[in-house]
């Protein structure tokens, strides 16, 4: 009777410690979130006021002017060492920082979402495109600005951007979601709506100084125009003092329609002086003189001979032609009258 009385007590005894391991257990395996809560200090206005360590020394950024004017200096001068316009490099970081106030700045000083890709130093993690991506974390955002522009001057894909002038801040914020630094499509815009509320253009003719060129006369100099939203073939003919018909017989065009990024020649050098007229009439065929002609997609040798004046059998003689048949590409010499 005692053996089964002791029995029973051990197996009750046995049964309360497993219940109280499972609880335990249970307990521990609570997962435990990685994110972190950001602490904004409220100003008297009732606006958000963040800390930023700038150069060794905390800055208090409530706006977006705060955040450009703290910032100007560092981005000047990483445009005067690598030449990647200030306006733009701003305008990236109040886009990608949200003025200072998003979670990668405040607390990594990391202004420019860059991820960690081969980063060996501090990181953070942070929801992105993916649940707790890896992303770079610096001690000071100096350092953010200029991974910033390491990060552009050393990978390839961006090499297309230093080949714009430092004044085509427009250009910039095309080229660089052309390789693909953003996936939004409206990134560029966005850009250069920032650039032009605050005036950021500015900061690059502050760095330029004597050599710096305005829009306007940087596009009356260009040989080529980059189609912006809004753009007519009638609007861009306007801007370089010519007829409709020579851009597009300077671009091979039939038609008037036109895409936002197109790239147009804009060179009528081979236009009579008489025709740059922003009212003028159509050079006359006598007013083209040329050397060589190549040869383009639904052109015939006939249709080449009245552009150039000349009949069909000087053409054939002059390019040791049996038959009218041309190719495209094939360069033609012409004879001028």
């Amino acid at each position: 009777m005692k053996k089964i009385v002791m029995l029973c007590f051990l197996a009750g005894f046995i049964s309360s410690c497993g219940s109280k391991k499972v609880a335990v257990t249970k307990k521990t395996a609570k997962k435990q979130s990685t994110e972190h809560v950001v602490i904004r200090k409220e100003t008297r206005n009732g606006t958000d006021q963040v800390e930023e360590m700038v150069n060794g020394v905390e800055v208090k950024i409530s706006s977006t002017d705060d955040y450009i004017a703290a910032f100007k200096p560092i981005a000047q001068e990483e445009m005067r060492l690598y030449g990647i316009p200030a306006s733009i490099t701003i305008a990236q970081g109040i886009l990608e920082s949200n003025s200072g106030k998003g979670r990668l700045s405040v607390e990594a000083n990391n202004h420019f979402g860059i991820k960690c890709h081969e980063w060996t130093g501090d990181r953070i993690y942070h929801d992105d495109d993916a649940s707790q991506e890896c992303f770079r974390k610096y001690n000071d955002s100096k350092y953010s600005y200029r991974d910033h522009s390491l990060f552009l001057t050393q990978r390839s894909r961006y090499a297309g951007l230093f080949k714009l002038r430092k004044e085509d801040y427009k250009g910039w914020a095309r080229e660089l979601k052309r390789a693909g630094y953003a996936t939004d499509r409206k990134y560029p815009d966005k850009l250069i709506g920032l650039i032009e509320r605050y005036g950021l253009h500015k900061f690059d003719e502050e760095v330029l100084g004597n050599t710096y060129v305005k829009a306007e006369e940087s596009m009356s100099n260009s040989s080529t125009y980059i189609v912006e939203k809004g753009d007519s073939m009638y609007s861009v003919s306007k801007k370089y003092s010519m007829t409709i018909k020579e851009l597009q017989d300077l671009n091979n065009l039939t038609s008037s329609s036109l895409s936002v990024g197109q790239i147009l020649n804009t060179n009528s050098s081979t236009i009579d002086s008489v025709a740059q007229a922003s009212n003028s009439k159509l050079p006359t065929k006598t007013t083209i003189s040329k050397k060589s002609h190549f040869v383009e997609k639904g052109e015939t040798l006939y249709s080449i001979s009245k552009k150039y004046d000349v009949t069909v059998s000087d053409l054939q003689k002059l390019n040791g032609l049996n038959d009218t048949g041309i190719s495209i590409g094939q360069e033609l010499k012409i004879k001028n009258r």
